[in-house]
């Protein structure tokens, strides 16, 4: 039988969530490439607030330059990419 809190969500590389960690600690955009629930591909420029577990699945917590959230489960993200400021 299988647990209930189980999901398909696949852990990230431990470098890549360093990546996160640390644009959020020096408040750097990050350019995101990820799949959504509806399958959608969005690519955006955020800002990165918060990473989190929910149900054994990791998530960032981001805001893009419109000022819209998102919560982004961290499996989902195909490329990540730490803007340097200006760019």
């Amino acid at each position: 039988m299988q647990d209930a809190t189980m999901t398909d969500y696949i852990p990230i590389d431990c470098a890549i969530h360093s990546d996160y960690e640390l644009a959020i600690m020096r408040r750097r955009q990050l350019r995101l490439t990820w799949r959504g629930e509806d399958s959608v591909i969005h690519i955006k420029t955020v800002t990165p607030t918060d990473l989190r577990t929910c149900n054994h699945e990791e998530f960032i917590d981001v805001t893009d330059v419109e000022g819209t959230t998102y919560s982004i489960r961290l499996d989902r993200i195909q490329k990540h990419e730490i803007l340097q400021p200006g760019d």
